[in-house]
């Protein structure tokens, strides 16, 4: 019998200047959360790194030529509302996608096409379809939807 571990909850806790707000999605295959700052920043960071103390902010606290090149990408990200902006801007796709298309894999479990997008920290599934194309077809409108008004509205906030 192999033993179940009980997935820790580090909501409300505090790390550094950094508060637990809430589960993000995974990063790779290790439990990520979203934390707001001190500053009012939010970032999104794997529990071992809120653990060991490697991560206690959002990197304001930090001249970034003291910065790994890995992590100067992770402290220049902009998280609203547990989103991504440059991800959504760059239309990426997990190092795991077989589809080519971001959202969309293969259930072999259903034999179909699986459509879903992450948004503020919820993943939305779209549905499972039969044709490759009509689930790019149904993430595509999902990507209409929610992330051009969610750009428009982050662009117009940023030129105030």
């Amino acid at each position: 019998m192999g033993h179940s571990r009980k997935k820790l909850d580090l909501t409300g806790q505090r790390f550094g200047k950094l508060t637990v707000i809430s589960p993000a999605e995974n990063v790779g295959s290790r439990t990520a959360w979203l934390c707001r700052c001190d500053c009012g920043n939010e970032t999104v960071v794997t529990t071992a790194r809120l653990r060991d103390g490697h991560r206690t902010s959002c990197g304001c606290d930090k001249p970034l030529q003291g910065y790994a090149p890995a992590e100067i990408g992770r402290a220049s990200l902009t998280y609203v509302d547990g989103t991504c902006v440059e991800m959504i801007r760059a239309s990426t796709k997990r190092c795991n996608n077989t589809s080519g298309v971001p959202g969309v894999d293969w259930m072999s479990s259903k034999n179909a096409w699986r459509a879903a997008i992450c948004f503020k920290g919820k993943r939305h599934y779209l549905g499972c379809y039969k044709r490759f194309e009509d689930a790019v077809k149904a993430r595509k409108r999902a990507e209409e939807e929610l992330f051009a008004p969610f750009l428009a509205e982050f662009d117009c906030a940023a030129n105030q």
